[in-house]
């Protein structure tokens, strides 16, 4: 059954977005993968918030559209728009509203969400999506702007980066047997993409004479960037595209037509070829891939902006942590400067790094803050 409602005090909804003021998902062109994804999970979210009449959801309706027009992340809209609604059913429940939200009402959140178990990232996730509507809100002078005074903010535990060693890497590879998972595996470990990103690539997003693949929207950061990649990869996707499935635009097509291949098949591509080569238990995983691109890359002597770069990192201290630096490569670095410094010479590259200088900067204004 489709509900009618007025959409009239939707004043940021362009007019079709919801058919003649029905609740309902609009069939777009699935030729155009991108956006018929990002319009349906778009149009669903602003359906379901609709539907559930919760003090506030016209204005998440609004609140997802805005994030629909601004062209964000397919992913981001599908979790905000999840995440939302969780969020506005969690403050009914606690018989409180949107508009007269308080401090003790998002730590209260946070204490139910630790309290069921979920894990600390999944916590930080949902609060980063919650703070983003509230500070909407806000912006919208719906809330006073002291409901964004004293965020909380949830300590993640230190993860280190873990590389592929140049040995296992050579196993890796030695046990793919797919020309598809031969592409998808190099192009990972040859470009540092996000796996989300790279299944989000369209043939059309290659430039082959360039060796290059445009990435109009970052994962993480939201911001387009380009990536190349190696002779390697290169072989390995020319010969997937002679024989890739024509029936999508995607380069790693699914069995839905205009969808690529979902994660959890990534995931088993990689699993697979792991158990294959016997790595199954070193706790690899497809993120692997890029942590280590970036250190092989600081380790071949890459500037560390430029990784920054190619990674899609909006700070220079996340590129620290992803790229580690071996200890050859620090012992050559050291005898190569030391080297420089005895014998008197100037060095173009001992220029100051703007980049990493704000950085050191900062840290020593909070270590003085703190004292």
């Amino acid at each position: 059954m489709t509900e009618v409602i007025s959409t009239t005090k939707f004043t940021a909804f362009a007019q079709g977005f919801f058919s003649s003021g029905h609740i309902e998902v609009q069939h777009v062109d699935p030729g155009n993968p991108r956006s018929f994804q990002k319009r349906y999970w778009a149009q669903l979210s602003c359906t379901r918030l609709i539907a559930s009449r919760l003090p506030g959801a016209d204005l998440a309706a609004e609140y997802m559209y805005d994030k629909y027009i601004r062209d964000l992340s397919t992913k981001t809209i599908q979790s905000s728009g999840r995440v939302i609604l969780y969020f506005l059913h969690f403050l009914e429940r606690k018989k409180t509203n949107i508009y007269t939200l308080t401090h003790q009402d998002i730590s209260q959140f946070v204490g139910y969400e630790q309290e069921r178990g979920q894990k600390t990232q999944s916590v930080v996730n949902y609060l980063r999506i919650v703070y983003a509507f509230i500070k909407y809100l806000v912006d919208q002078d719906v809330l006073p702007d002291t409901v964004m005074e004293r965020k909380i903010r949830i300590k993640l535990p230190e993860a280190l980066p873990r590389a592929i060693t140049p040995e296992d890497q050579q196993r890796l590879l030695g046990a793919i047997r797919l020309d598809r998972d031969r592409a998808l595996i190099l192009l990972l470990l040859r470009t540092g993409m996000r796996i989300g990103e790279l299944l989000e690539v369209q043939v059309s997003d290659i430039s082959v004479a360039e060796r290059k693949i445009m990435i109009y929207l970052g994962e993480k950061n939201f911001q387009g960037r380009a990536v190349y990649y190696s002779e390697d990869a290169e072989l390995a996707l020319k010969k997937w595209l002679k024989i890739r499935p024509g029936y999508s635009t995607s380069l790693f097509p699914g069995r839905s037509a205009g969808r690529s291949i979902s994660y959890v098949t990534a995931w088993s591509v990689m699993q697979n070829i792991l158990d294959r080569a016997g790595l199954s238990d070193k706790g690899y995983s497809l993120h692997s891939l890029r942590h280590t691109f970036a250190t092989d890359m600081l380790n071949a002597g890459m500037r560390l902006e430029v990784l920054q770069q190619l990674l899609g990192h909006q700070e220079i201290e996340m590129t620290m942590r992803y790229a580690k630096i071996t200890d050859l490569t620090r012992e050559h670095e050291y005898f190569k400067a030391i080297a420089r410094i005895e014998q008197g010479g100037y060095y173009e590259h001992r220029r100051v790094n703007t980049q990493l200088q704000r950085v050191f900067e900062k840290k020593k204004l909070l270590r003085s803050k703190r004292k």
